[in-house]
This record gives structure tokens, C-alpha cells and sequence, in this order.
């Protein structure tokens, strides 16, 4: 072993790099910030292993360390050759199902700075262990190295084995991730022991370590999701570019999917899905009103729509199919038949959604139906509904009750003097006209504006602005085009209708994945400033600030987003009701 000069040395040595790095992963258990990672890929011919040490733990890995990185020389170090053979039998083993211990061979080695990778948990207290949860080492410099362990043949199955003391406890602490060719194994996990990973070389996706705890988080190849929105039910399904091929000629040829053949399966998946898997609404058969597919890209931080022109390897591939249906209001019940089934998929985890949460359960061939009933007691539709404040600009006249009390007035003038009737009488008409008004004061009671009122105070503005934007948002709740101008007219001033409507789309539609619209859950931290009054009608303009909190589900995933935007606003008062006159978002800044 290296003596600790001359690894201080060598750390010396790689001071000299640097390098900007970006976050580009997060895993929901933090192995990805461990001192030392390892990325591990099962090849046809052998096993591709990408180390980075911590300089910390070069003791453990010195075999790897060159030797000119080495102040001076050392005359009883073994050559690199020995050394790997050392650190193949005793520090980074890999065995096949044979039990031949596979010889590493060191193809680039160099010093670097760690891959930035995030962790949700980095910093907070884990609730089984009570410790904080730690993030990764403040310095930053590794040993990059990548080796070779080849084979010959296709295993049945490998064991990779870390470093290990004489007690048989892990000498340094390795995050890892594995690879069967182009496919992920496992997501990020800690190599703390030996682990057995069993290899289907005609479908890499169904290669799995024995240990339950060492999977990826996506592991099922279809998935089937039902969503039950406002104004929409949308039927969701997750699969495999391979297992559709199992029930629809795709006419593939290759390992790869060039962007010609993914717009041609993309479309083929769209047709194909939207004559299957029947779905019923209230016991009545449904038709899709349209239809999406995406090529994804599946990790922990959800799923992404690829967008690049780029070709995909066919045993990954992976498309997200989404059948909407829309709906006037909430549905009593629900089902899917599901009609797919194949000798690998006999069992397809399925989701329910609806406002209350989800709700998962299984799809199997002798039970095919996913359904869905309305429990949902407490849950009130949103309803797009005028905007009405009182700014403090008018008085309100009960103009039936000063009607009343001016004729309770001529008739006590002539119970004085009568005049055609008794005086008996005109005191009665008096008091019953007098009684009337009293009676009818809240009736027929109509808003006179105050001449040369200035514009509503902050508070009330802030009022106005917040209700016609809760509107807004519940307008864009519709599917339908038609549906969403109808319910935008209830909050938008007609002349402006059309600049406004496009505005909306343009700046305040929160789009995500799948091409969806978000769904605002709360609008916060409302500011207006420079509020005036508009010429020659009856509203006001102001630079206006405020946070939108919004999520939407797609694929099980839930999106989240909260964006803060700034924008000129102009609300007009129509009718009694606050209407939006004219919006021009300046600034729309994500904070999530």
C-alpha cells in the first residue's frame, strides 16, 4: 500500500483541475452523493466500470494511482499489471456464475472534479435513523478511472463485490448504478456487500439483482394510469417501443429508432391505442376526442418528453400514450377493459387518480378492468363566476324605498289638507307607504357612482385582480376551445376578448410534459403598484406581481411548478362585475 505522503502527493497533483459541472440526477435514497461512485455497464464482451474516488479513500484504490503522479519513485511498487490483478481478486471484484473472477484492465485514468449530482435528502434527518442524511464531500477533486473486466461467452449472471477489511465491512462507502447494455438496472444504490445481478440477454429490461432492495424505480414495461380531472378523463399508458411490436407490425428493422421511424410509430401508437382497451363513462362506451404519444426519458426526476433528433436504442425505448375524454362534470363511475396482455406482461400496475389522490391497484388477465367509482363527498366542481367587489367608488340607493317614503310624504301632506280622499285615509296610505319602505329597503337598490372617485385602494385592487386570475385559471379547466371562450367571456371584457384570450395562452398557461396545462392551486404574494384610474371609463391599470403555485399529473408523475410572474394589467367594471381589459406579461420566472 502507498504510504500517505505519497498520496497527499497525488492529491497535490490533481489540485490543478477544474471543471464547471451541473446538477444531473436526483435519487430518492442519496447513494448518488457518496464519496465514491461507480457506473457500472454489462456489455456483450465484458463489463465497463467508471470510478470516482474520493481522495479521501486513494488508500483503497492506490493500485489505480499512476505512478508519475508520484513525487518520487517508489522501487518496490509492483507494475501496473500486478496491481490490477491484485485490485481484480481483493478491492473491485466481478465474478461470473462459474465463479471465474473477471481480470480488470485500466483504460484511462485521470484527475477530475465529481459529476454534481443532486440528492432530494442531502442535509435533512432521516426518519428510520434519526441522522442527517449526508450530501456530498465538500471536495470536489476525484481520481477518474475506467476499466475493462471482459468475458467471454454471456454469463448467466454476475457478482460484483466491494472493497472489504479483514472483518468483512465495506472499506469505503460506493454509490452505484448498473446498466444491462443501454438499459438501467437499478437507480443509484449503495454497493455495501455483494450483489448478484441475474442477465436476460434476449430482453436486457428484465435483467435484476437477487437483492429486492437493488431496483429502479421504473421497472414495470406497461403501466396504466386513469386520470379523473375537472372538465377530463384521460387514459394513460406507459410501454415499451418492444412491446408494442408484440401486438402491432411496426416494421422495425435494427437495435436503433431513427426520427423517421419515431413520427411513423408515434402515430401508429396513437391509432393503435385509440381503438383498444375500451373505456366506459357512466356505463356508456367513450371515444377519445384526441390522442398524444411521446417518446420519454424515465429517471428520478420524473419523466421528459425527448425532444432532440436523436435515434433510440430499441430495448429502452419507451412511449407515453395519453387518450383524453372530456366531461361536463365529474363521472359516477369508470371502467377500462384492458385488452392487452402478452406471455411477459400477465400483470400491468395501474393507477387511479381522481382529486382525492391516487389509488393503485393491478390489471391481470383474470381480473382485466380498471375501475373507477365516485366516493368523493366533500369535492365542489370549480365554476367560472363574475367578479364582483365593491371598490368603495359608489354609493348604493335604495331607489324603491325613496320612491316609498316620497309618496308616504304627498300623502302626509294631504292627510293635512285632503284633497279627493279622507283625511282617515290619506294617513293610511301615508303609513303604509312609510311601513313599505321600511320593509323594501333592500330591494330594488341600484349603485351610483361617485363623480370624480379616484381608482380602488390596494387592498381592493388586490381583491379584484386576485379573483378575475382564480377565473382565469378555472376557465382553462376546458378542453374544448369553444367551452374555454365561453367561460373566459364571464371574466374577460368582450372588445378585448381575442388580445386577452391569446395573451392567456401565450404567457399564463403553465404547459408541462405531454403537452397539458397545469392546474393552479393557489395564487400567493399579490403586489400592485402604480395603480391609476383608466380614462373615460369606469377600472384601473397597474404593474401587477404574484406567484402561481400549479401542478399536473401525467404518467403517475406529478409536475409541479411555481412561477412568479409581472404583468400590466387593465380590469374594467361591465355590468357590476370586474372584468379583465387588457394584460401584457413582462416577466415569468420559475422558482422551482
Amino acid at each position: 500500500m502507498l504510504k500517505p505522503v505519497f498520496i497527499f502527493v497525488a492529491i497535490l497533483w490533481m489540485t490543478a483541475i477544474a471543471t464547471a459541472t451541473r446538477a444531473d440526477w436526483m435519487n430518492l435514497t442519496g447513494a448518488e452523493t457518496a464519496p465514491n461512485i461507480a457506473e457500472i455497464t454489462v456489455l456483450d464482451d465484458g463489463v465497463l466500470v467508471k470510478l470516482e474516488v474520493y481522495i479521501g479513500d486513494l488508500a483503497t484504490f492506490e493500485a489505480l494511482v499512476p505512478d508519475e503522479w508520484l513525487k518520487k519513485a517508489i522501487t518496490d511498487r509492483p507494475p501496473q499489471s500486478e496491481r490490477l490483478h491484485q485490485f481484480s481478486s481483493e478491492t473491485l471484484q466481478i465474478l461470473t456464475s462459474e465463479g471465474t473472477k473477471l481480470q480488470a484492465e485500466l483504460t484511462l485514468v485521470e484527475p477530475r472534479l465529481r459529476k454534481d449530482r443532486t440528492s432530494a435528502f442531502a442535509g435533512m434527518i432521516n426518519p428510520m435513523t434519526r441522522q442527517r442524511v449526508p450530501g456530498p464531500p465538500e471536495d470536489k477533486r476525484v481520481l477518474y478511472a475506467e476499466l475493462v473486466y471482459p468475458f467471454s461467452g454471456k454469463p448467466d449472471s454476475l457478482t460484483i463485490s466491494p472493497p472489504q477489511n479483514d472483518s468483512g465491512i465495506p472499506a469505503v462507502t460506493i454509490g452505484f448504478i448498473a446498466y444491462h447494455k443501454s438499459v438501467p438496472i437499478i437507480d443509484f444504490r449503495y454497493l455495501s456487500q455483494s450483489a448478484t445481478v441475474a442477465l436476460d440477454w434476449d430482453d436486457p429490461w428484465y435483467s435484476k439483482f437477487d437483492n429486492p432492495n437493488l431496483k429502479r424505480h421504473h421497472k414495470s414495461a406497461l403501466m396504466s394510469f386513469l386520470y379523473v380531472e375537472p372538465r377530463e378523463v384521460r387514459h394513460e399508458v406507459l410501454i415499451r417501443v418492444r412491446d408494442l411490436e408484440e401486438w402491432t407490425d411496426l416494421d422495425l428493422s435494427g437495435n436503433t429508432i431513427d426520427s423517421a421511424d419515431q413520427n411513423r410509430i408515434k402515430e401508429h401508437a396513437r391509432t393503435f391505442f385509440a381503438s383498444r382497451n375500451p373505456l366506459n363513462i357512466d356505463d356508456t362506451p367513450a371515444l377519445p376526442a384526441s390522442t398524444r404519444a411521446e417518446f420519454l426519458n424515465i429517471s428520478l426526476t420524473g419523466l421528459q418528453v425527448i425532444e432532440e433528433d436523436i435515434p433510440l436504442d430499441l430495448s429502452t425505448a419507451i412511449m407515453g400514450i395519453i387518450l383524453s375524454y372530456p366531461v361536463r362534470h365529474l363521472p359516477q363511475n369508470i371502467s377500462v377493459q384492458w385488452d392487452l396482455f402478452s406471455d411477459r406482461v400477465k400483470r400491468i400496475p395501474a393507477t387511479a387518480i381522481d382529486p382525492a389522490g391516487p389509488l393503485p391497484s393491478f390489471i391481470e388477465i383474470r381480473d382485466p378492468i380498471l375501475e373507477w367509482r365516485n366516493f368523493l363527498r366533500t369535492y365542489e366542481e370549480p365554476q367560472v363566476t363574475p367578479v364582483v367587489v365593491d371598490d368603495g367608488r359608489s354609493i348604493s340607493v335604495p331607489l324603491l324605498s325613496v320612491l316609498l317614503l316620497a309618496l308616504a310624504l304627498s300623502a302626509f301632506m294631504l292627510s293635512i289638507r285632503p284633497v279627493f280622499l279622507s283625511r282617515v285615509v290619506w294617513a293610511a296610505v301615508c303609513a303604509a307607504c312609510f311601513v313599505a319602505a321600511v320593509l323594501l329597503f333592500r330591494v330594488g337598490v341600484v349603485n351610483v357612482a361617485i363623480p370624480f372617485a379616484g381608482p380602488p385602494d390596494n387592498t381592493t385592487s388586490v381583491q379584484i385582480l386576485s379573483g378575475v386570475l382564480t377565473n382565469v385559471s378555472h376557465a382553462h379547466l376546458e378542453t374544448d376551445p369553444a367551452e374555454l371562450r365561453r367561460a373566459l367571456e364571464v371574466v374577460v371584457a368582450a372588445e378585448a376578448l381575442a388580445d386577452v384570450e391569446d395573451e392567456l395562452d401565450r404567457a399564463l398557461a403553465i404547459r408541462v410534459v405531454g403537452g397539458g396545462i397545469a392546474r393552479v392551486n393557489a395564487i400567493e404574494d399579490m403586489t400592485l403598484k402604480e395603480i391609476t384610474a383608466l380614462d373615460g371609463r369606469r377600472g384601473f391599470r397597474s404593474l401587477a406581481e404574484w406567484t402561481v403555485k400549479a401542478s399536473a399529473g401525467h404518467w403517475g408523475h406529478v409536475h409541479q411548478r411555481t412561477i412568479r410572474f409581472r404583468a400590466l394589467v387593465e380590469l374594467v367594471d361591465d355590468s357590476d362585475a370586474w372584468k379583465l381589459a387588457g394584460i401584457t406579461v413582462v416577466d415569468a420566472k420559475q422558482l422551482n
